[in-house]
């Protein structure tokens, strides 16, 4: 069991029309999925391996700007999301990009591990891209004036530290009911905009040879 990457972060959005625009056709993002009903819309952008997702609905307001990294009262719960790209030429051509749309951009900014430029989206999301100029070999590598004990025991999980688990879920149980984005589904598979994926294919025969 381990995490993989990162599945997708979710945003809210008072402009979907000008959140598009912005990740699709400025930054070069797949517009990935989406679904909406009454009122209430859930996009996906595709990332690399990973996604970024806004939620919209009536009601939603932009976010009251917040510079990268500055320290805030807020109850905002996240910072700022950084996007990679490639190359140190990726880099300053978004930069440029951004610029000629009317963003305004700071850096880049040198950060040891990485180079980074910041700006922010329609929302006022701050958002950051970033070119990683090192890779960690022996991680993890921390510079710290006051180094924490907890980072001295290593990178890896430490065990003994939570319960173990003692109540598993048996596999007839592990079944999931239908949420918002349930119909996305059928609509990918009649448009033939998607298929699934081995291991739910998998699942779906052996669910409906067990109820034969």
């Amino acid at each position: 069991m381990a995490i993989s990457g990162i599945n997708h972060l979710a945003f809210i959005t008072h402009d979907l029309e000008a959140t598009i625009r912005f990740y699709r056709d400025l930054l070069g993002m797949t517009l990935e999925a989406g679904v909406g009903h009454g009122g209430f819309r859930h996009y996906f952008f595709r990332a690399g391996e990973a996604q970024v997702a806004f939620f919209a609905y009536q009601g939603a307001s932009a976010m009251r700007p917040k510079s990268h990294g500055t320290p805030t009262q807020e109850p905002i719960g996240f910072d700022h999301v950084s996007l990679t790209c490639d190359t140190r030429e990726d880099l300053f051509a978004f930069k440029d990009k951004l610029e000629a749309a009317g963003f305004e951009v700071s850096g880049a900014v040198d950060h040891g591990l990485l180079w980074s430029i910041y700006f922010y989206d329609p929302n006022n999301i701050p958002l950051e891209i970033s070119w990683d100029i090192m890779k960690v070999t022996q991680p993890p590598a921390v510079s710290d004036d006051m180094p924490l004990d907890i980072v001295a025991e290593g990178a890896e999980p430490q065990p003994g530290v939570w319960p173990e688990v003692t109540n598993r879920t048996p596999v007839e149980q592990m079944v999931a009911h239908a949420g918002n984005g349930h119909d996305m589904r059928n609509t990918a598979l009649s448009e033939n905009r998607g298929v699934y994926t081995d291991e739910y294919r998998a699942f779906i025969e052996a669910h409906s040879n067990a109820a034969e």
